[in-house]
């Protein structure tokens, strides 16, 4: 296994969906869809939808409610 052109493309996906901040943002937001309501079905549906716009863009989970507003 070539682990310099795994860790190429690795980086590349990384780099399309925003950089490391996105990804964290994603992270988070798929952990907030796995510990709220709901069955297993339809939170798979919702962190497959939540994983096409990269950096949790437009979040409506528990730990985004409340906040401040985006600008």
């Amino acid at each position: 296994m070539d682990f310099k052109s795994l860790q190429r493309k690795a980086k590349q996906l990384i780099d399309r969906r925003g950089g490391t901040t996105s990804l964290k943002a994603d992270a988070e937001e798929l952990r907030d869809i796995a510990k709220g309501p709901g069955t297993a079905s339809e939170k798979a549906k919702r962190a497959a939808d939540a994983l096409k716009e990269p950096g949790a863009n437009g979040r409506d989970t528990p730990s985004d409610r409340g906040s401040a507003p985006r600008a």
